[in-house]
């Protein structure tokens, strides 16, 4: 016999006859598309005699005799779906009688679950465990009414030939393009008056009394680490010290220096500026808010030598101070638009190095009449992002440019000066740079290589070593203000920034490179905060976001 014909001996012995019984269980699956439709028994297996009830042959007579057969029909076909699933079994191909039983226990178990509404609630419980932006401080401004405008109909379809434009004559000449930014506010003192308040309210007489308030409190004397983890570990966040103070995106924001009660400035990305008193009564849960400038509000600070003075720097070119006593904003210092950053150069705050996006910085003396420059000085062609004055030898500020940080020395700038001390090792550009707030022997850097860096300035050196570098996420993106490492004021080695990482939080450091503690809250911190900053007196911590609240920790 032929190998073709031994295979195919083979294969018809393989094959099952017609009355062979088939084991389902041990039939191999297949797909749903190709297998037969189950046949469905409806005698019962022990009464092997029984024959099947025959159905009626159905007659096209008569519409309501054909209807009522249709019904039987389906009854029937309901009574075999809800037949016992073990007497439904399929010859070739179908599923087994545990598959089937499997397929009606989820189906029952699904119309069950539908029956209490348990996918509704669910889905409402996940809203009601979402958090939701804190409603205090600034209200949103109700959208005003759209006018409803007739529909819009076809010409063609009115059978109305279509109107003839014609296309206006090119322009010849120099194009002017509209500036889509509102137009800077003019020059000289403005009155301070509360755009969230009715038109010629007073300032709250409190205000005075609180921004005139001598700090009682002094320097508290630096910790030792377990002592400051504890103190970091004791502040806490709750609804309510979380609060809209700007309509929009904070740039900065500081502590006012008195100790009797929380006092905050914020400042937008639209030139706003606002103030925030923890627990206040007047205004929008204790904020006012102003509008001394038309451009991001780049840099602010409270005066140390006078306590109702607050300067604020935006990039439209103007630096103005923020005079509560006289109800007044004032002109310090004005150029066409650029300002990025200042530091005040002498202890009474009456001297300023003020730098420019153009690689330039200015000494201001507040003293001089007018709102110009003593001395205007080009550094860095490029770019000039951060200065920051030595706390103790008032004559040297460092200047983070494009990839380095120069220490200057004021008394010998000249047109091209040359750095004391330069600070190397950074790859892109530098977010931030400031001495450490006691000694000034330190310089602690923000870049956007994702490095935090700490430099040590104790000698002034020509070039100031590395103490260390640290891995830390600065890709804030378009939308958020850039993350920017700060000492705090209190404790001299150690500093705060945001984070991107998720849960949301705030870091603080050590200069050694050592966290220290996470500032976190699953209820009442869920955004980044890109602005931070520390109370130079309390155990207090500020954190600024995107949509313009502040976010108060505290002891």
């Amino acid at each position: 016999m032929s190998t073709r014909g031994i295979k195919r001996e083979a294969v018809v012995k393989a094959q099952p006859s017609e009355r062979t019984p088939v084991n389902f269980e041990e039939a191999v699956r297949r797909s749903s598309r190709k297998a037969l439709v189950p046949k469905r028994i409806l005698y019962s297996p022990e009464d092997s005699t029984a024959e099947p009830p025959k159905r009626k042959r159905q007659t096209k007579t008569h519409d309501d005799k054909n209807a009522q057969n249709k019904a039987l029909d389906l009854k029937e076909e309901e009574d075999a779906e809800t037949s016992d699933v073990e007497l439904a079994i399929s010859a070739y191909g179908g599923l087994s009688a545990y598959e089937l039983e499997r397929l009606e226990n989820i189906r029952q178990n699904q119309a069950f679950l539908s029956s209490i509404n348990l996918f509704q609630a669910s889905e409402e419980l996940k809203q009601l465990t979402r958090p939701k932006a804190s409603q205090r401080g600034l209200m949103r401004s109700q959208a005003s009414a759209k006018e409803v405008l007739p529909a819009r109909k076809s010409l063609r379809l009115q059978n109305k030939e279509a109107e003839v434009l014609t296309l206006p004559p090119e322009p010849r000449g120099t194009l002017i393009y509209e500036q889509s930014t509102p137009a800077k506010k003019p020059p000289g003192p403005m009155p301070m008056a509360p755009v969230n308040m009715e038109e010629g309210s007073k300032l709250p007489s409190q205000l005075l009394k609180l921004c005139s308030e001598e700090s009682t409190e002094e320097r508290k004397v630096e910790l030792d680490l377990k002592e400051y983890r504890s103190t970091l570990k004791n502040m806490r966040i709750t609804e309510e010290r979380v609060a809209k103070v700007v309509k929009d995106r904070i740039f900065s924001a500081a502590f006012h220096p008195c100790t009797s009660t929380l006092l905050m400035a914020a400042g937008d990305k639209w030139g706003k500026v606002g103030l925030w008193k923890l627990g206040g009564d007047w205004g929008d849960d204790g904020v006012l808010l102003f509008e001394p400038h038309t451009r991001p509000v780049g840099c602010m600070a409270f005066s140390r030598a006078h306590a109702t003075h607050l300067l604020s720097l935006s990039y439209d070119g103007s630096l103005r101070c923020m005079d509560v006593e006289k109800a007044v904003f004032d002109d310090v210092y004005d150029i066409d638009d650029g300002l990025k950053t200042f530091d005040f150069m002498s202890h009474d705050c009456l001297t300023l190095v003020v730098g420019n996006w153009y690689g330039e910085v200015a000494i201001v003396d507040r003293r001089t009449p007018g709102n110009t420059h003593e001395s205007l000085h080009s550094l860095d062609p490029k770019t000039l992002r951060c200065v920051s004055v030595h706390p103790l030898q008032k004559q040297y500020f460092a200047v983070a440019e494009s990839r380095v940080v120069n220490i200057y020395d004021s008394r010998y700038l000249k047109t091209k000066s040359k750095a004391v001390s330069q600070l190397h090792g950074h790859s892109l550009s530098i977010s931030s740079a400031h001495f450490s707030p006691c000694t000034g022997n330190r310089v602690l850097t923000s870049c956007m290589d994702n490095h935090i860096r700490i430099y040590d300035t104790s000698a002034m050196t020509t070039k100031s070593p590395l103490l260390t570098s640290i891995r830390h996420d600065m890709q804030t993106g378009r939308w958020l203000s850039k993350l920017s490492a700060v000492w705090d004021p209190k404790q001299e080695d150690c500093f705060v920034v945001g984070s991107m990482l998720k849960p949301r939080r705030v870091q603080v450091f050590h200069e050694s490179g050592q966290p220290q503690h996470s500032f976190m809250d699953d209820e009442n911190l869920n955004t980044v905060l890109s602005v931070t900053a520390f109370h130079p007196t309390r155990n207090a911590l500020l954190g600024g976001n995107a949509s313009g609240r502040l976010h108060v920790f505290s002891g």
